[in-house]
């Protein structure tokens, strides 16, 4: 796999959302914002066909994705896990190693814990991480910008949804510009 700081594309990329789930979700520091955010990326990803991998923490306990999300998840199944972590779930690295992609557009909660883990064991597997850190919160800001600051020690290279979609996208010519444009306004 690629060492080299190239960008994300609609062929290598892939979006890993990871556990906006129940009312932890409402916890989160700027929750609403970062909501509205992960929607965005959601949307923009599936416009450009970009495959997206979805993990639940214990839904049983913690409850499912908020709506605002899984309305623009339709068709995608998520994934059940209990390690904190999501390569420590055997169908979740399954899905990851399936897409045939080795960059990872991480998103959700929380920054200090789940989202961490998922980035270092990514790391540890050579995956390029690309942490979108509009998209990733904790329940203080100080816990989510130590999870951010630990995730690009390790070399996950910090992002934002924006930045991303036109990463993605590369070119105003793009056949979706104007679709995903339209959702960041």
């Amino acid at each position: 796999m690629s060492h080299s700081i190239d960008h994300p594309t609609t062929d290598n990329a892939l979006l890993l959302i990871v556990d906006v789930q129940g009312k932890l979700a409402r916890l989160m520091h700027e929750s609403d914002a970062m909501i509205r955010q992960q929607q965005i990326l959601i949307e923009g990803c599936r416009l450009l066909d970009v495959p997206v991998i979805w993990a639940e923490q214990l839904p049983d306990k913690l409850g499912p994705t908020v709506p605002e999300l899984t309305d623009r998840l339709e068709g995608l199944t998520p994934s059940a896990k209990s390690s904190f972590g999501c390569w420590g779930d055997a169908d979740l690295r399954e899905a990851i190693h399936a897409s045939g992609r080795d960059r990872i557009l991480l998103a959700g909660i929380e920054a200090h814990v789940c989202v961490w883990q998922t980035a270092a064991a990514l790391r540890r597997e050579d995956f390029q991480v690309h942490l979108v850190t509009d998209a990733v919160s904790s329940r203080s800001a100080h816990n989510r910008d130590i999870g951010i600051r630990r995730m690009a020690a390790v070399g996950a290279h910090l992002s934002c949804v924006e930045m991303v979609l036109f990463e993605l996208m590369i070119d105003a010519n793009h056949p979706r510009f104007r679709e995903v444009t339209g959702l960041l306004r």
